[in-house]
C-alpha cells in the first residue's frame, strides 16, 4: 500500500514499528508534501492559481517520493549494490530539491499575504526547510 494513501495513524504506526523502512526519507518526503499542501492552501487565499498548480504537483511529486524511498531502502538491504546504493542517495537528494521548491514557493506566496493565512505560508516554508535539510544529511549518510 502506497505510504501516500494510508491514514496518518497508519502512517505513524507504520513509522514506529522496528522495520527499515519506512523510515526518515519517508516521513522527511511527506513533511514536504504537508508544507506544499499549506503552500497550496495560502496560494489560494493569494489569489495565485500558478502558485496553487506548482504546490499541487510539488506535494504529489513528494508523496511519491515518500514511497520511492522506502523502496529503494528496501531495495539496498536486499542486495548492497552500487545501483542500490545511488538511489538511497538520489532519493533523499530529489526530496531536498522538491522541498527548497516548496520553501520558496512559501516565501513568494507569504510576501502576498496581510491576513492570518500568512502563517500558514511560514509554516509550510519552515516545515519545508526541515525537509531538505534533513533530506541532505540523509543523502549524505547513505552516500
Amino acid at each position: 500500500m502506497a505510504l501516500s494513501t494510508q491514514s496518518v495513524g497508519e502512517f505513524l504506526t507504520a513509522l514506529g514499528e522496528r522495520t527499515p523502512a519506512p523510515a526518515s526519507g519517508s516521513a522527511t518526503a511527506l513533511t514536504g508534501a504537508l508544507a506544499a499542501a499549506l503552500v497550496e492552501l495560502a496560494a489560494r487565499f493569494a489569489g495565485d492559481e500558478e502558485a496553487v498548480v506548482r504546490a499541487r504537483e510539488l506535494g504529489s511529486r513528494l508523496a511519491a517520493l515518500a514511497d520511492e524511498d522506502a523502496a529503494a531502502y528496501t531495495a539496498f538491504l536486499a542486495e548492497r549494490s552500487a545501483e542500490t546504493r545511488a538511489a538511497i542517495v538520489r532519493v533523499p537528494e530529489e526530496i531536498a530539491s522538491n522541498a527548497d521548491q516548496v520553501a520558496a514557493l512559501a516565501e513568494a506566496v507569504r510576501a502576498r499575504l496581510k491576513s492570518s493565512v500568512a502563517g500558514d505560508a511560514e509554516a509550510a516554508r519552515e516545515l519545508a526547510r526541515a525537509a531538505a535539510r534533513v533530506a541532505r544529511r540523509l543523502a549524505e549518510l547513505n552516500a
